[in-house]
């Protein structure tokens, strides 16, 4: 039946475009000639020294993307752990983040308009991000350390922050209503995704948005046709969002809600597999929530006073129970230990206040943009028939201050000092950690730029492991060391191109490890050193010709115990190629080709594969369909068979997918 009507939509939508054809023909030769200089899919940040990465709205609609783990996984570093579905999914950054066994170990910040969310060591069942990415504008990644001392700590792979819509976004600030609706339909798993938006102008100074998005995928198929368990889905989301601006725009208040569930009957408890196996079956319930409420002071005549007061709220609640009679251990002498933890369910609740402020002043010749805050942060977990809840309270002290010293070289030294006490109510423990880094740019007059940073940091004990009292005064240590040079400039090549580019390598050291075992067996990990080379680039020509490339090397191994080995978390060598074209802002046409080199230092080799996908992109600009958006994409075109390297499940074969949407 969904086959049925997604061939019924892409007829009628094909139809409404062979109507307009003539008309389109016709303005071809003229307007479609005209475009924006610069333009490519995705903006290299060359002016500073951090690894960052930003995904905006038009990229994000442009992929398509199913789950918000798909919407990162072209920058480099970033690798999926089974990406295309919510349930056994995570993210890993340079090496650190989501596993086969655990969807976090903690290595990893991510934060929904400035919540803290996700669970911690959650044996199997992934990284628990269940969230719709057509909740989100914009998804900011930063790779490495540098970068997050203000926005958390341990962050040694690095940060994922999104930030959902806003009403403004559809009104552009101008009183009334605009009705924004979508539809998207994948051919492999039969997926649809609806996404309804509303936002209210209230007025200049109030806005309103509401959001309700469902996604739903059956199982899907592989590139040899065989079809992938537990690869099905339903995902309903919704998000209310209102912004509240008085005292002559000095004052704002903002509230955000989102809040996402999926039911799941008779699946493996074991999210990263296909079946169940020696675990069995669960009935599976997950709720996601996640509630912020902003307050900004931002005096026009003071530039001294930029505060923010920041309460945010987010629980993730997993219920599930064992479905009798569906792992063949049961009854064995192994069911009494796996028991506990099939039929376990699961709370996490994330309170967290933060007040900062940006002040921006001189001395003398440096100019500042100096960010202070503090932090005050409780984590609560339930208790459950698998591990015992507890509480994790800290208060943490940052200080990141950019220090433009005339118009070429900039530094900014961060500080974060967090103290914590945890606990479940019998026993508790305190820690106190130090940590920070520099960061230096300096651009030359030629577009050229060189950079450079060091820091630390420490993931501190989490709730999970009260069990083991020697881990709960030892936190993780790490320190990267990093070193690249970017350009950007226009007219390089030819009149009215635009090229920039960035490359940066980098070092971790990593010791007084806690969450990793040598591969196979119980044996505790003591030390390990990882380095990478990285690069973004952009090229673009007046004539709308477009190229992104990005790669990423990555080498990794453990110091102790010796004689060491290979860190398993290291994903495949990658280079990912994207050429297009634009014409103005109506069509983008681009070819993307993903190629994954053979990785053998791994305790589980995988062999190389190269993929390609097709994007199209139609927005008509006059006419009857003036505010239409048509999107058509083709992902893994030549239906290859493959694994990506660190996933524990066979990639999707060839998915088409089309999306219509139009803002009224």
């Amino acid at each position: 039946m969904r086959i049925q009507r997604f061939a019924k939509a892409s007829l009628l939508c094909s139809t409404a475009v062979l109507l307009t054809l003539p008309a389109f023909a016709q303005d071809y030769a003229t307007d479609l000639d005209e475009v924006i200089l610069g333009k490519t899919k995705r903006e290299v940040q060359t002016d500073t020294a951090t690894a960052a990465t930003t995904v905006d709205q038009s990229e994000m609609d442009d992929r398509q993307a199913s789950t918000v783990a798909e919407l990162v996984d072209s920058v480099p570093g970033v690798t999926l752990i089974n990406g295309q579905t919510p349930q056994g999914s995570g993210i890993n950054i340079r090496g650190f983040g989501a596993n086969s066994t655990y969807g976090s170990d903690q290595k990893v910040i991510i934060q929904v308009d400035d919540a803290d969310v996700g669970a911690e060591e959650l044996y199997r069942i992934g990284t628990q991000l269940y969230t719709d990415p057509a909740l989100y504008k914009s998804v900011d990644v930063v790779r490495g350390m540098a970068g997050t001392f203000e926005f958390g700590s341990g962050a040694i792979g690095g940060m994922v922050r999104l930030e959902t819509k806003d009403a403004s976004d559809f009104t552009g600030g101008a009183p009334g209503f605009r009705l924004r609706q979508s539809v998207q339909f994948s051919s492999n798993g039969d997926g649809m995704s609806s996404s309804s938006i509303f936002a209210w102008q209230v007025a200049e100074d109030f806005e309103v948005l509401g959001n309700y998005t469902y996604t739903t995928q059956n199982d899907q198929t592989d590139g040899a046709g065989a079809t992938i368990g537990n690869s099905s889905f339903s995902l309903p989301s919704w998000q209310i969002k209102a912004k509240k601006t008085f005292g002559d725009g000095d004052h704002a208040v903002t509230f955000s809600l989102t809040d996402t569930n999926s039911d799941s009957k008779d699946v493996p408890y074991d999210s990263f597999e296909t079946t169940g196996g020696q675990f069995g079956n669960v009935d599976r319930q997950t709720h996601s929530r996640t509630a912020t409420l902003g307050y900004k002071y931002n005096p026009y005549d003071n530039d001294l006073i930029d505060l923010d007061v920041i309460l945010s709220y987010s629980d993730q609640q997993i219920d599930q129970s064992y479905v009798a009679g569906s792992s063949p251990l049961e009854g064995g002498p192994s069911w009494p230990f796996l028991q506990p933890l099939v039929d376990a369910d699961h709370r996490y609740e994330t309170t967290k206040l933060t007040v900062k402020n940006t002040a921006l002043f001189e001395t003398g010749s440096v100019s500042h943009n100096l960010r202070t805050g503090v932090e005050f942060k409780r984590k609560e977990r339930l208790d459950a028939s698998s591990a015992a809840g507890g509480t994790d309270d800290r208060i943490a002290l940052f200080i990141v201050d950019d220090m433009s010293i005339g118009e070429r070289l900039t530094l900014t030294p961060a500080l974060r000092f967090e103290s914590q006490s945890i606990g479940d109510g019998t026993v508790s423990y305190s820690n106190d950690v130090l940590m920070g880094g520099l960061s230096a740019f300096y651009k030359f007059d030629n577009g050229f730029g060189i950079f450079g940073s060091a820091a630390y940091s420490e993931s501190m004990p989490i709730i999970d492991d009260l069990g083991t009292p020697a881990y709960m005064t030892q936190s993780e240590k790490a320190t990267t060391f990093e070193l690249g040079f970017s350009f950007d400039n226009l007219d390089v090549f030819t009149e009215g191109d635009d090229f920039a580019f960035k490359a940066n390598v980098y070092k971790t050291k990593f010791y007084d490890i806690t969450s990793y075992n040598v591969a196979g067996t119980f044996t505790p990990l003591g030390s390990a050193e990882l380095k990478g080379f990285e690069v973004e680039a952009a090229y673009s020509l007046a004539s709308g010709v477009y190229f992104d490339a990005n790669l990423n090397i990555q080498r990794g191994e453990y110091i102790s115990p010796a004689p060491g080995g290979d860190w398993e978390g290291i994903p495949a060598d990658q280079l990912r190629l994207t050429v297009g074209k634009k014409w103005d802002d109506e069509l983008d046409l681009s070819w993307e080709v993903v190629a994954n080199k053979k990785m053998t230092r791994s305790s589980t080799p995988s062999a190389s594969n190269v993929t390609h996908n097709l994007r199209a992109t139609y927005k008509p600009q006059s006419g009857v369909l003036e505010g239409t958006e048509m999107r058509f994409g083709v992902e893994n075109i030549f239906d290859k068979e493959y694994t990506p390297h660190l996933a524990t499940r066979t990639a999707p074969g060839r998915n088409f997918k089309f999306t219509l949407a139009k803002t009224f």
